[in-house]
């Protein structure tokens, strides 16, 4: 006796969703920000061991690939913050409507946007403008 199930949902029968993208881009910004905290403990590292080595990692900070990282990085960090703090607010029981979770999610995704830009602007400026 053959009884044919109906299959789980799944990303190829919904269509993409900003509930659903946010969802998965906070997941990935978590697994991000672990890779970024290895490159974080290696500066780390060589500053505690020396001169050269420290003079090394500044090297490879000033490669414009390792630039990307970091931005990508400070990105992420901001992105899984602000959205850390709107899931905050659902366990509190709020925002749940809706109207709210697209608004929020928006809000999400500009204030990650802008915080990036504020702390890369600081950046800049301290290293003289350097790109």
């Amino acid at each position: 006796m053959s009884r044919s199930k109906p299959l789980s949902p799944h990303l190829q029968v919904y269509r993409p969703q900003l509930t659903s993208m946010l969802s998965i881009t906070h997941r990935a910004s978590g697994i991000f920000l672990s890779a970024g905290t290895v490159v974080l403990l290696y500066w780390l590292m060589s500053a505690a061991s020396g001169a050269a080595r420290y003079a090394a990692a500044l090297d490879l900070f000033r490669c414009g690939l390792t630039r990307v990282f970091l931005v990508g990085w400070t990105w992420a960090f901001f992105y899984h913050l602000c959205n850390g703090l709107r899931h905050l607010g659902w366990d509190a029981g709020y925002g749940f409507d809706l109207k709210t979770v697209y608004r929020t999610g928006y809000a999400v995704l500009a204030a990650s946007v802008v915080l990036t830009g504020l702390i890369w602007a600081c950046v800049l400026s301290q290293l003289g403008g350097a790109a």
